[in-house]
């Protein structure tokens, strides 16, 4: 997976648990909690929507990964599956 289709992913699975979230002003570095209101139930619901669309387990130990969308964008594009090989 590509940082960019991670970041559409994010948005994507975010969008739907919280879509009043607005990307517009968020920063790459900047909590994804605190700027677009996502309280812990939302943030649990983002990385369950993230395995199931990924199929990544993703240890709770590496939550702090995910916090901003430049760190979740990286994770996942260095753990998540890419495309199969045709």
């Amino acid at each position: 997976m590509t940082e960019a289709e991670a970041r559409t992913l994010l948005r994507d699975i975010i969008a739907g648990i919280a879509p009043e979230a607005d990307f517009a002003g968020l920063a790459d570095d900047e909590d994804m909690r605190e700027a677009l209101d996502l309280d812990s139930i939302d943030f649990t619901n983002l990385i369950i929507g993230l395995h199931a669309r990924t199929g990544l387990d993703i240890p709770e130990a590496d939550y702090h990964r995910l916090f901003t969308l430049a760190g979740a964008a990286g994770y996942l594009s260095d753990r998540a599956p890419g495309p199969s090989p045709a």
